[in-house]
């Protein structure tokens, strides 16, 4: 297209002069927003099919339509499109191929609508269609995840709080834990889907036309639960996209928490877990290095996803009613961080099955932390003692196995029996590993039966959705 024939440009007639080099550039969107082409045609269709309802246009103009935007979605998915900056966007190239292809027919497409509702509409559909796709893998994690608990069910580890240890958990708990955050990030999204599945098609520039549209038509053909309420909003709202840029940021977090944890699990300090050489990488200088690459990187993209998130927010805080052309900025974020998002997390569904616990050094790291030292406590709690004193009893215990270099358990019962004449010799049923896990037997605690009980719920679940 020559640049000084303003006539090519499908909004050339008001204009006297061709668009400068530099600003056609600046301006054009297609070089990234040309992923939209499937959704483009799909709405395009669906307006085209609600044009014939009203008597808009024949049956043959529609079949026409729909025959020559098959073809272009065809030619698009064969890479044999070619698409043109000189013609901006998505829209632009697919209207101008249909006209080259069927002719002037070609130009009644756009009748009653406006590029503003088309590409809130291409959005919509695109976004939705992503929400979908992260759910699937959330839930496939989650079911590794469940693997994985049921296979550790009755794995010592430490908990732990302020990154000591703590109590005793088992490591099916701790996957559990995980699996719980990614439910509330499945509920974000789903919740975030309701707002998403709104048809802005014939709200056309920002007023709406003046053609006999019929919105509820073309928001069931693209299975919308029907039509946005206001024409100025429904063209200038992003606030579905920012939505699922938070939603994101969340999942994000949550991956990059468990990344933290699994970089310090393979690390030679924790040594609790072994990822395979897979999902690892070299050192090109140091040869014995096996270094946690993927969780490590997915821990650093929850960055990329929050700046996304903020680009948006950013984007959006300053423009009036309605469409404004910054609005073209909404598209890279949101199609980097659903890209990242659902990296990440195809790297996880691969990586949880192939963890593989070193059960000896988990069990061994729980022993050093007096990670019984609470059970002692409840144990003289429910012989009479205040908690208060317990808790002293229980660390003047704790002072001298630190300076005996012996775990709680490996006190002699005269030794206990200084601290406190309730301590008889039952105490050593608390005190090991197995009794304070087991001892936690309720709703949402570490006993493996709990562990077990809260799988089944689950498993009950997730087959629910797919």
């Amino acid at each position: 297209m020559s640049k000084d024939d303003k006539g090519a440009k499908l909004w050339g007639g008001r204009f006297s002069e061709a668009t400068d080099s530099f600003v056609e550039e600046f301006t054009a969107s297609v070089e990234f927003d040309q992923r939209l082409f499937r959704y483009d045609i799909e709405g395009s269709i669906a307006h085209a099919s609600m044009l014939n309802k009203v008597g808009v246009l024949t049956d043959d103009e529609l079949q026409q339509i729909k025959d020559g935007l098959q073809g272009i979605l065809q030619d698009i998915e064969a890479g044999n499109f070619t698409w043109s900056v000189g013609l901006e966007d998505v829209h632009m190239n697919i209207e101008a191929a249909l006209t080259q292809r069927i002719g002037d027919v070609g130009k009644k497409l756009h009748t009653g609508r406006s590029r503003n509702d088309q590409v809130a509409t291409d959005i919509r559909l695109y976004v939705r269609s992503e929400i979908d796709g992260l759910c699937k893998l959330i839930t496939d994690l989650q079911k590794a995840l469940v693997d994985l608990a049921e296979r550790e069910a009755e794995t010592v580890m430490p908990g732990f709080t302020h990154l000591q240890t703590a109590q005793p958990v088992t490591f099916g708990h701790h996957m559990m834990a995980w699996y719980e955050m990614l439910d509330r990030d499945y509920a974000r999204l789903q919740d975030c889907r309701k707002r998403v599945n709104l048809s802005p098609l014939g709200a056309a520039a920002l007023a709406g036309t003046t053609y006999p549209i019929d919105r509820e038509y073309s928001a069931s053909l693209l299975n919308f639960s029907g039509p946005t309420r206001n024409s100025l909003d429904s063209v200038s709202d992003r606030d579905f996209a920012i939505e699922l840029a938070a939603a994101s940021s969340l999942i994000m977090t949550h991956l990059s928490r468990f990344s933290e944890e699994l970089v310090l699990w393979t690390s030679a300090q924790f040594d609790f877990i072994d990822l395979p050489d897979r999902f690892c990488t070299g050192s090109s200088i140091m040869p014995q290095k096996k270094n946690p690459d993927v969780p490590e990187l997915v821990r650093g993209k929850t960055g990329r996803v929050n700046g996304h998130l903020v680009s948006l927010l950013t984007l959006m805080k300053s423009q009036p009613l309605a469409y404004n052309k910054d609005n073209q900025e909404d598209k890279e974020p949101l199609f980097d961080l659903i890209d990242t998002v659902s990296n990440c997390l195809i790297a996880y569904v691969g990586m949880m099955p192939a963890i593989q616990c070193k059960a000896e050094n988990m069990r061994a790291a729980t022993m050093k932390g007096f990670a019984t030292a609470t059970d002692l406590a409840d144990y003289l709690v429910k012989k009479g003692l205040p908690f208060r004193d317990a808790h002293e009893v229980v660390g003047n215990a704790v002072a001298l196995a630190v300076q005996e270099k012996k775990d709680l358990a490996e006190l002699s019962l005269e030794q206990l029996g200084e601290f406190s004449a309730l301590i008889g010799d039952d105490v050593y049923d608390v005190l090991t590993l197995e009794g304070s896990l087991a001892a936690r037997d309720h709703l949402g605690g570490t006993a493996p039966a709990q562990v077990r009980a809260a799988i089944a719920v689950a498993r009950t679940n997730l087959a629910d959705r797919y």
